[in-house]
């Protein structure tokens, strides 16, 4: 069977399909994926084939992968939730196709059109990465749901030296994402941990490490960490929440203290902290102090294990759910269903 991926070229958008992707092609399926060039190396490197539809940069529309179905014929789209001019081109073409989740369903208003309510390709199946007991109540009512296990993916980078081991020290991994950090938060939160007892990594992104000041010895600060390897170390998150950390700190079982700062993670938050298994600050509550005690009261090691243990719960619930090489299997099967 030949499967075309697509996704906004972004990494919160198209990584969360890239581990279904590579279990296709590992059950024999031939994969392409489409996307603007920022994602196309790890899509190459995994074997998925990745092109650039039309002029895209980041956002396409209907009428830039029509030419392109044409030319592959592929039997099965997998279209992500920010892209609904894949999933349109495809009911065109008369394609069968499926939404895939990259998280929560999100709510209205974000900059992103709801799947949901998309009158022309509106009651497609949905690949659903979220465990059920976090998505969004009405979605699970109302909506066709494959469920599939959230894997992290990451591209290689090198571990931080002193994550590489555990020590005495709780660890602490702080990440603001690639679109919402900026160096005036980064260094808040930094000032927040580093007095702690604690190894304390960095992930900062798209800032320049430069742009947060002087560093302390026991914090390690990279441009870009692999987060899939890091999380399983770590024992409390401080991070924007963002789907891809929301759901892998929840796939590690570690707490999380979130600081929303837009799209869809002020709905994230609300969700882990209603869970139990995190704890939130908006943007008019975010100082040093603050995050410093809010961390604090997250690290198991001081005598309130709660948290790890709600996101632990969480964890095993998402263990359960199938694997991307279990849905991979099934896709023909879905296909038939998907027009």
């Amino acid at each position: 069977m030949r499967v075309v991926f697509a996704s906004l070229s972004s990494v919160s958008h198209t990584y969360p399909l890239i581990p279904l992707a590579i279990a296709a092609r590992d059950a024999g399926h031939e994969v392409h994926f489409a996307a603007g060039p920022a994602v196309h190396a790890p899509l190459a490197a995994n074997g998925l084939r990745p092109f650039r539809p039309g002029d895209v940069f980041y956002e396409a529309y209907a009428e830039d992968l029509e030419p392109e179905f044409a030319r592959l014929s592929p039997d099965l789209v997998v279209h992500e939730w920010g892209l609904p001019g894949a999933a349109i081109a495809a009911r065109r073409a008369g394609i069968p196709g499926l939404w895939h989740g990259f998280g929560r369903m999100y709510p209205d208003g974000i900059g992103l059109e709801l799947p949901t309510r998309n009158a022309e390709v509106g009651g497609r199946p949905h690949i659903d990465i979220c465990p059920p007991s976090l998505q969004e109540r009405s979605f699970l009512a109302t909506e066709r749901r494959i469920e599939l296990r959230p894997v992290p993916f990451s591209t290689p980078a090198p571990l931080p030296v002193r994550a590489g081991g555990r020590t005495s020290q709780p660890l602490i991994y702080l990440t603001l994402g690639t679109a919402f950090g900026t160096a005036e938060l980064f260094r808040t939160a930094i000032a927040a941990l580093a007095p702690l007892d604690a190894q304390v990594v960095v992930a900062a992104g798209g800032v320049p490490v430069e742009e947060l000041g002087e560093i302390p010895g026991h914090v390690t600060v990279q441009q870009w960490v692999p987060q899939a390897e890091l999380l399983p170390l770590v024992d409390v998150v401080v991070h924007h929440g963002g789907s891809n950390t929301t759901l892998g700190a929840l796939a590690a079982g570690v707490p999380q203290l979130m600081v929303p700062q837009g799209a869809d993670q002020f709905s994230n938050a609300d969700a882990v902290t209603a869970a139990g298994a995190g704890l939130r600050l908006l943007p008019g509550e975010v100082t040093a102090d603050a995050i410093a005690e809010q961390v604090h009261t997250l690290l198991p090691q001081h005598g309130n294990a709660a948290y790890r243990d709600a996101a632990r719960e969480i964890a095993e619930e998402i263990s359960r759910m199938p694997s991307p090489a279990e849905v991979a299997r099934r896709l023909p099967e879905y296909a038939e269903t998907a027009v």
